[in-house]
């Protein structure tokens, strides 16, 4: 409930930015491809608010791709210790079933039976 409230206070302020941002840039631009030619043979012709709005996006998938990528490092390390922690795991099991087969001593976790005294003569 808190996350929604929380979430609500900073999207509906943010959202009410970005329409006043493309209300009032909404002239169109020339984007143009060939920085040599005098008429552009590759351009495209769009309002500007959808350009700057489309750049961001880009700026945010090409930084989230980026970082992705510079974790991978980590996420191959957390991968090997899994599989090295399942070994361990199956190496100790099989160690305490060789322990409790070999042994009758009581166990840590076991309660110690209780003691008997014989009776004074």
């Amino acid at each position: 409930m808190l996350r929604r409230i929380v979430a609500a206070i900073i999207l509906v302020p943010l959202a009410i930015v970005i329409v006043a941002f493309a209300v009032a840039n909404r002239q169109a631009v020339t984007v143009s491809l060939d920085p040599l030619g005098d008429t552009p043979a590759a351009s495209l012709s769009m309002p500007l608010f959808v350009l700057i709005l489309g750049l961001l996006v880009a700026g945010i998938i090409i930084g989230g791709v980026a970082s992705w990528l510079g974790q991978g490092k980590w996420r191959g390390a957390a991968r090997r210790f899994e599989r090295d922690m399942q070994v361990l795991r199956g190496k100790l099991s099989a160690y305490e079933n060789m322990a409790d087969r070999q042994s009758n001593v009581p166990r840590a976790s076991e309660p110690p039976a209780p003691l008997r005294l014989r009776p004074p003569v």
